[in-house]
Protein backbone atom coordinates (compact mmCIF):
# COMPACT_ATOMS: atom_id res chain seq x y z
CA UNK A 1 0.00 0.00 0.00
CA UNK A 2 1.29 3.65 -1.03
CA UNK A 3 1.68 5.58 2.29
CA UNK A 4 1.34 9.14 1.43
CA UNK A 5 3.90 10.99 3.80
CA UNK A 6 3.81 14.88 4.82
CA UNK A 7 7.10 15.34 4.00
CA UNK A 8 9.13 13.04 1.81
CA UNK A 9 12.56 14.35 3.08
CA UNK A 10 11.76 14.05 6.66
CA UNK A 11 12.00 11.21 9.31
CA UNK A 12 9.22 8.78 9.03
CA UNK A 13 7.50 6.88 11.03
CA UNK A 14 8.76 3.22 10.56
CA UNK A 15 6.25 0.84 9.33
CA UNK A 16 6.17 -2.71 11.27
CA UNK A 17 4.62 -5.54 9.99
CA UNK A 18 4.35 -8.47 12.63
CA UNK A 19 2.30 -11.49 12.57
CA UNK A 20 0.20 -10.26 9.78
CA UNK A 21 -0.46 -7.11 11.73
CA UNK A 22 0.62 -3.32 10.50
CA UNK A 23 1.34 -0.81 12.88
CA UNK A 24 3.81 2.38 13.31
CA UNK A 25 6.97 3.22 15.72
CA UNK A 26 8.91 6.14 16.22
CA UNK A 27 12.35 5.74 15.63
CA UNK A 28 13.98 7.75 18.06
CA UNK A 29 11.26 6.24 20.90
CA UNK A 30 12.18 2.95 19.99
CA UNK A 31 15.77 3.50 20.97
CA UNK A 32 14.83 3.88 24.78
CA UNK A 33 15.31 1.00 26.55
CA UNK A 34 12.55 -0.46 28.32
CA UNK A 35 9.84 0.95 26.58
CA UNK A 36 7.23 -0.44 24.02
CA UNK A 37 5.08 1.38 21.74
CA UNK A 38 3.20 1.87 18.51
CA UNK A 39 0.30 3.10 16.78
CA UNK A 40 -2.20 0.65 15.04
CA UNK A 41 -3.54 0.98 11.63
CA UNK A 42 -6.56 -0.28 9.84
CA UNK A 43 -4.65 -3.41 8.61
CA UNK A 44 -4.37 -6.61 10.37
CA UNK A 45 -7.96 -7.48 11.99
CA UNK A 46 -11.06 -9.55 11.50
CA UNK A 47 -13.40 -6.65 12.09
CA UNK A 48 -15.82 -6.05 8.35
CA UNK A 49 -17.41 -3.23 6.77
CA UNK A 50 -16.89 0.32 7.57
CA UNK A 51 -14.77 -1.01 10.53
CA UNK A 52 -12.16 -2.87 8.05
CA UNK A 53 -10.16 -4.23 10.07
CA UNK A 54 -8.94 -3.63 12.80
CA UNK A 55 -11.28 -1.53 14.71
CA UNK A 56 -10.48 -0.63 18.43
CA UNK A 57 -13.98 0.31 19.62
CA UNK A 58 -15.61 -1.26 21.50
CA UNK A 59 -18.57 1.82 21.23
CA UNK A 60 -19.36 1.83 17.58
CA UNK A 61 -21.44 -1.00 17.14
CA UNK A 62 -18.74 -3.43 15.84
CA UNK A 63 -19.39 -7.25 17.20
CA UNK A 64 -17.35 -7.15 20.90
CA UNK A 65 -15.79 -10.39 19.61
CA UNK A 66 -14.22 -9.02 16.73
CA UNK A 67 -12.78 -6.37 18.79
CA UNK A 68 -11.52 -8.40 21.11
CA UNK A 69 -9.70 -10.19 18.51
CA UNK A 70 -8.19 -7.18 16.83
CA UNK A 71 -6.52 -6.22 20.45
CA UNK A 72 -5.22 -9.76 21.09
CA UNK A 73 -4.06 -9.58 17.87
CA UNK A 74 -2.10 -5.90 18.11
CA UNK A 75 -1.14 -6.82 21.22
CA UNK A 76 1.07 -9.86 20.85
CA UNK A 77 2.02 -8.15 17.57
CA UNK A 78 3.30 -5.51 19.38
CA UNK A 79 4.85 -7.15 22.18
CA UNK A 80 2.07 -7.20 25.41
CA UNK A 81 -0.54 -8.60 26.84
CA UNK A 82 -3.98 -6.99 26.35
CA UNK A 83 -4.83 -8.06 29.77
CA UNK A 84 -2.33 -5.13 30.61
CA UNK A 85 -3.70 -2.19 28.54
CA UNK A 86 -5.04 0.64 30.66
CA UNK A 87 -7.80 2.59 28.15
CA UNK A 88 -8.98 6.52 28.44
CA UNK A 89 -12.18 7.57 28.34
CA UNK A 90 -12.13 10.04 25.64
CA UNK A 91 -14.79 13.17 26.72
CA UNK A 92 -12.28 16.12 25.28
CA UNK A 93 -11.17 17.27 28.71
CA UNK A 94 -7.65 18.05 29.86
CA UNK A 95 -8.10 15.66 32.60
CA UNK A 96 -5.08 13.13 33.30
CA UNK A 97 -4.94 10.40 35.41
CA UNK A 98 -2.85 8.73 37.22
CA UNK A 99 -2.29 5.11 36.60
CA UNK A 100 -1.34 2.58 39.56
CA UNK A 101 -1.60 -1.38 39.18
CA UNK A 102 -4.89 -1.05 40.64
CA UNK A 103 -6.23 -0.21 36.92
CA UNK A 104 -4.52 -2.86 35.02
CA UNK A 105 -7.16 -4.32 32.12
CA UNK A 106 -9.37 -1.54 32.81
CA UNK A 107 -11.35 -1.02 29.50
CA UNK A 108 -10.28 -4.27 28.30
CA UNK A 109 -10.76 -7.39 30.55
CA UNK A 110 -13.04 -5.04 33.06
CA UNK A 111 -14.98 -2.06 33.01
CA UNK A 112 -12.79 1.65 33.68
CA UNK A 113 -13.71 2.90 37.34
CA UNK A 114 -13.22 6.40 35.81
CA UNK A 115 -14.56 8.70 33.73
CA UNK A 116 -13.92 11.47 31.57
CA UNK A 117 -10.17 11.14 31.36
CA UNK A 118 -8.29 12.03 27.95
CA UNK A 119 -4.80 11.44 29.22
CA UNK A 120 -2.58 9.11 31.48
CA UNK A 121 0.62 8.76 33.14
CA UNK A 122 2.05 6.19 35.02
CA UNK A 123 5.48 4.29 36.27
CA UNK A 124 4.12 0.89 36.87
CA UNK A 125 6.08 -1.56 34.82
CA UNK A 126 4.13 -4.33 32.89
CA UNK A 127 1.31 -1.94 32.14
CA UNK A 128 0.18 -0.06 28.72
CA UNK A 129 -1.62 3.06 28.27
CA UNK A 130 -4.01 2.98 25.24
CA UNK A 131 -5.75 6.58 24.05
CA UNK A 132 -7.78 6.03 20.54
CA UNK A 133 -8.07 8.32 17.46
CA UNK A 134 -9.59 9.00 13.83
CA UNK A 135 -8.20 12.70 13.62
CA UNK A 136 -7.98 13.80 16.80
CA UNK A 137 -3.72 14.33 17.89
CA UNK A 138 -2.12 11.61 19.95
CA UNK A 139 0.69 12.92 22.06
CA UNK A 140 3.40 10.42 23.53
CA UNK A 141 5.71 11.14 26.46
CA UNK A 142 8.73 9.18 27.91
CA UNK A 143 11.17 10.08 30.91
CA UNK A 144 13.96 7.79 30.77
CA UNK A 145 15.89 9.05 33.68
CA UNK A 146 12.52 8.56 36.21
CA UNK A 147 10.77 5.96 34.10
CA UNK A 148 7.76 7.48 33.70
CA UNK A 149 5.52 8.38 30.62
CA UNK A 150 2.29 9.67 29.42
CA UNK A 151 -0.37 9.05 26.36
CA UNK A 152 -2.75 11.96 26.16
CA UNK A 153 -4.96 12.59 23.30
CA UNK A 154 -5.79 16.12 22.05
CA UNK A 155 -8.32 17.41 19.52
CA UNK A 156 -8.64 21.06 19.15
CA UNK A 157 -10.53 21.39 22.55
CA UNK A 158 -7.42 19.06 24.12
CA UNK A 159 -5.74 21.95 22.49
CA UNK A 160 -6.96 24.25 23.56
CA UNK A 161 -6.62 23.65 26.87
CA UNK A 162 -2.61 22.68 26.28
CA UNK A 163 -3.28 19.05 26.92
CA UNK A 164 0.41 18.04 26.70
CA UNK A 165 1.30 21.30 28.65
CA UNK A 166 -0.93 19.51 31.67
CA UNK A 167 -0.19 16.07 31.13
CA UNK A 168 3.84 17.53 31.13
CA UNK A 169 2.76 18.97 34.66
CA UNK A 170 1.19 16.04 36.46
CA UNK A 171 4.50 14.22 35.20
CA UNK A 172 6.55 16.52 37.08
CA UNK A 173 4.10 16.53 39.76
CA UNK A 174 4.12 12.75 40.30
CA UNK A 175 7.23 11.37 39.09
CA UNK A 176 10.03 14.61 39.64
CA UNK A 177 10.20 14.67 35.39
CA UNK A 178 12.22 17.46 33.65
CA UNK A 179 10.81 18.73 30.41
CA UNK A 180 14.14 18.99 29.29
CA UNK A 181 14.75 15.19 30.08
CA UNK A 182 11.58 14.03 28.04
CA UNK A 183 11.05 12.31 24.61
CA UNK A 184 7.93 13.26 23.25
CA UNK A 185 6.00 12.25 19.77
CA UNK A 186 3.07 13.76 18.08
CA UNK A 187 1.25 10.66 17.20
CA UNK A 188 -0.77 10.32 13.37
CA UNK A 189 -3.62 13.34 12.90
CA UNK A 190 -5.56 15.91 10.39
CA UNK A 191 -2.99 17.65 8.43
CA UNK A 192 -3.72 21.70 8.13
CA UNK A 193 -4.46 21.14 4.34
CA UNK A 194 -7.65 18.66 5.72
CA UNK A 195 -8.57 20.39 8.83
CA UNK A 196 -10.99 22.50 8.07
CA UNK A 197 -12.77 24.52 10.62
CA UNK A 198 -15.48 27.69 11.81
CA UNK A 199 -14.56 30.70 12.61
CA UNK A 200 -15.92 30.16 16.78
CA UNK A 201 -13.05 27.90 16.87
CA UNK A 202 -10.20 30.13 15.79
CA UNK A 203 -11.67 32.53 18.51
CA UNK A 204 -10.67 29.71 20.73
CA UNK A 205 -6.97 29.49 19.64
CA UNK A 206 -6.67 33.42 19.55
CA UNK A 207 -7.31 33.63 23.12
CA UNK A 208 -4.54 31.22 24.08
CA UNK A 209 -1.97 31.43 21.62
CA UNK A 210 -0.04 34.57 21.18
CA UNK A 211 -1.02 37.33 17.52
CA UNK A 212 2.47 36.08 16.61
CA UNK A 213 1.89 32.96 16.26
CA UNK A 214 -1.53 32.87 14.78
CA UNK A 215 0.10 32.85 10.84
CA UNK A 216 1.78 29.70 11.77
CA UNK A 217 -1.72 27.90 13.08
CA UNK A 218 -4.32 28.63 10.81
CA UNK A 219 -5.45 31.15 7.48
CA UNK A 220 -8.93 32.03 6.34
CA UNK A 221 -10.37 30.44 3.44
CA UNK A 222 -12.94 32.30 1.04
CA UNK A 223 -15.83 30.65 2.22
CA UNK A 224 -15.06 32.17 5.52
CA UNK A 225 -13.47 29.26 7.40
CA UNK A 226 -10.16 28.75 8.42
CA UNK A 227 -7.44 25.83 7.63
CA UNK A 228 -6.38 25.23 11.27
CA UNK A 229 -2.76 22.96 12.31
CA UNK A 230 -3.35 21.08 15.07
CA UNK A 231 0.52 19.21 14.68
CA UNK A 232 1.70 22.57 14.81
CA UNK A 233 -0.22 24.18 17.84
CA UNK A 234 0.91 21.19 19.84
CA UNK A 235 4.47 21.34 18.90
CA UNK A 236 4.61 24.82 20.31
CA UNK A 237 2.61 24.00 23.15
CA UNK A 238 5.20 20.99 24.15
CA UNK A 239 8.47 23.40 22.99
CA UNK A 240 6.75 25.66 26.11
CA UNK A 241 6.78 23.59 28.31
CA UNK A 242 10.28 23.02 28.16
CA UNK A 243 10.72 19.89 25.87
CA UNK A 244 13.46 20.12 23.43
CA UNK A 245 13.01 19.97 19.81
CA UNK A 246 15.40 17.50 18.87
CA UNK A 247 13.80 15.22 21.43
CA UNK A 248 10.50 16.21 19.70
CA UNK A 249 9.14 13.63 16.59
CA UNK A 250 6.44 14.73 14.37
CA UNK A 251 3.83 12.66 12.87
CA UNK A 252 4.53 13.36 8.67
CA UNK A 253 1.19 11.03 8.24
CA UNK A 254 -2.15 12.36 8.13
CA UNK A 255 -5.10 10.33 8.80
CA UNK A 256 -7.56 11.94 6.56
CA UNK A 257 -4.59 11.70 3.54
CA UNK A 258 -4.59 7.89 4.23
CA UNK A 259 -8.00 6.60 4.26
CA UNK A 260 -6.88 3.16 3.38
CA UNK A 261 -4.27 2.97 6.00
CA UNK A 262 -5.73 5.13 8.89
CA UNK A 263 -9.63 5.61 10.37
CA UNK A 264 -10.64 8.96 9.61
CA UNK A 265 -13.72 10.71 10.77
CA UNK A 266 -13.34 13.28 8.39
CA UNK A 267 -12.49 11.01 5.63
CA UNK A 268 -15.58 8.75 6.37
CA UNK A 269 -17.84 10.78 7.45
CA UNK A 270 -17.91 9.47 10.70
CA UNK A 271 -18.29 5.68 9.35
CA UNK A 272 -15.22 4.23 11.12
CA UNK A 273 -13.74 2.35 13.81
CA UNK A 274 -10.70 3.47 16.16
CA UNK A 275 -7.25 3.62 15.83
CA UNK A 276 -4.83 3.33 18.85
CA UNK A 277 -1.93 4.39 20.63
CA UNK A 278 0.17 2.29 23.07
CA UNK A 279 2.73 3.22 25.37
CA UNK A 280 4.40 0.64 28.34
CA UNK A 281 6.65 0.22 30.09
CA UNK A 282 8.21 -2.99 29.67
CA UNK A 283 8.75 -5.38 32.81
CA UNK A 284 12.13 -6.22 33.79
Amino acid sequence: MEIKWQDKKAQKMKVVQEKGVTFLRYPALERIPGIVHGFSTRLGGVSEGMYASMNLSFSRDDEIENVRENYRRLSEAMGFSASDIVTSDQTHTTNVRVVTEEDRGCGISRPRAYTDVDGLVTDVKGLVLATFYADCVPLYFVDPVHRAIGLSHSGWRGTVGKMGAVTVEKMQEQYGTRPEDLYAAIGPSICQACYEVSEDVIEQFCRVFRRKDWDALFYKKGNGHYQLNLWEANRRILLETGILEEHLSMPNLCTCCNPNLLFSHRASKGKRGNLGAFLGIKRE
